[in-house]
C-alpha cells in the first residue's frame, strides 16, 4: 500500500511525501516514508517494478460541465493529453473566463464525487490550486505506466486511486483543523487534533474500519510534522488499504462506485449520495 501527499511543484521545502506500508487483515502497518524533491524523481519511484495499490492526493479527472463547455475532449485519456498540452497560465485565464461567465454562488463547475467526499472542485487554480496538481499529477501516473481503475488501463500490478485526506480527517474531527502552512497558525490546538485524529487510527475508531500500526519514530513525524503533509500521505495510505480490501473481497473497482462517471473520476472511499452512510468493518464504504 502506499499514500501520496502531492505537491504540484516539489522541492526541498515542500516535498511529495509518501507513505508506504502493508495491509494485514484491518492492520494496516506504515513501513516507510519517502520524499521527493523533483516530479522527476517521484516519477520514477513509481515506474519501478513492484506490487501496489496507491492513494494519491490529487483529482484523477476534471468536471464534465467544464469538459463540455469549453468543447474539450470527453474521452478521459483524451481531454488529459488535451490539458497537459496547456500551460499553467493557459488553465488559469480558461477558468477564470469560465467561472466570470457563471451566477455567483456557481462559479465553479463540480464533479459528481465532490459533494459526498466534500472536496474542492478539481478546476479550482488557488487555495488549493487542485488544477495544477491534476496538471502535473496525472501526467506522471500516466508516464509510470500505472492502472487507474475505471479511467485508464496499465499495469495491474500498480494501481493508482484518487485519494482525499479531508475526507477521512472530518469525519474524525469534524470542523477541527490539524495542519496549516502559515508558521502562525501552526497553534497547539493543532497539534490536540492532529494527535486526536491519529488516536482514532491507531485505534480503529474510524469509518473505515482499519487500525494503524506505526513506531514511536514515526508517530513523532506524523505529529510533528506542523504542515499536515506526512499525516495527510498516511491518511491516503488508509484509503489505499481500504480500496485493496475491498478489490481482495471481489470488487475489482477497488470499491469505487459502478458506473462512476469516467471522464471525471471518482474518490475511493466517497459514498454516492444514494448510498447508505452507515458502515461497520473495513469491507464496507
Amino acid at each position: 500500500m502506499l499514500g501520496v501527499d502531492f505537491s504540484s511543484s516539489p522541492s526541498a521545502r515542500k516535498p511529495i511525501v509518501l507513505a508506504l506500508g502493508q495491509r494485514t487483515g484491518t492492520q494496516v502497518q506504515l513501513a516507510q516514508l519517502h520524499r521527493f524533491h523533483t516530479l522527476a524523481d517521484f516519477t520514477a519511484w513509481l515506474a519501478e517494478p513492484r506490487c501496489w495499490v496507491g492513494g494519491f492526493d490529487f483529482p484523477f479527472g476534471l468536471p464534465r460541465a467544464l469538459v463540455q463547455q469549453l468543447g474539450w475532449p470527453l474521452q478521459w485519456s483524451a481531454c488529459m493529453a488535451h490539458y497537459q498540452s496547456l500551460t499553467r497560465a493557459q488553465i488559469r485565464d480558461t477558468f477564470a473566463a469560465f467561472c466570470a461567465a457563471r451566477p455567483v454562488g456557481a462559479k465553479f463547475a463540480h464533479r459528481a464525487t465532490d459533494g459526498p467526499a466534500g472536496s474542492s472542485p478539481s478546476m479550482k487554480w488557488v487555495n488549493p490550486p487542485v488544477a495544477y496538481m491534476l496538471h502535473a499529477g496525472v501526467p506522471c501516473l500516466l508516464q509510470a505506466g500505472v492502472c487507474l481503475p475505471g479511467l485508464h488501463p496499465g499495469d495491474s500490478a500498480r494501481v493508482a486511486l484518487e485519494a482525499y485526506p479531508g475526507l477521512l480527517a472530518r469525519q474524525i474531527l469534524g470542523r477541527r483543523s490539524y495542519k496549516s502552512d502559515d508558521r502562525a497558525r501552526q497553534t497547539p490546538e493543532r497539534l490536540v487534533a492532529r494527535q486526536d485524529l491519529l488516536h482514532a487510527l491507531e485505534t480503529g475508531q474510524n469509518r473505515l474500519g482499519l487500525q494503524l500500526q506505526l513506531g514511536h519514530a514515526q508517530r513523532d513525524a506524523v505529529l510533528n510534522d506542523p504542515r499536515g503533509d506526512v499525516l495527510d500521505a498516511v491518511l491516503c495510505l488508509l484509503q489505499a488499504a481500504w480500496g485493496e480490501s475491498r478489490r481482495a473481497h471481489g470488487d475489482a473497482g477497488y470499491g469505487l462506485p459502478p458506473g462512476f462517471d469516467a471522464l471525471e473520476g471518482w474518490i475511493v472511499t466517497a459514498q454516492p449520495a444514494t448510498a447508505s452512510a452507515t458502515t461497520t468493518t473495513g469491507d464496507t464504504p
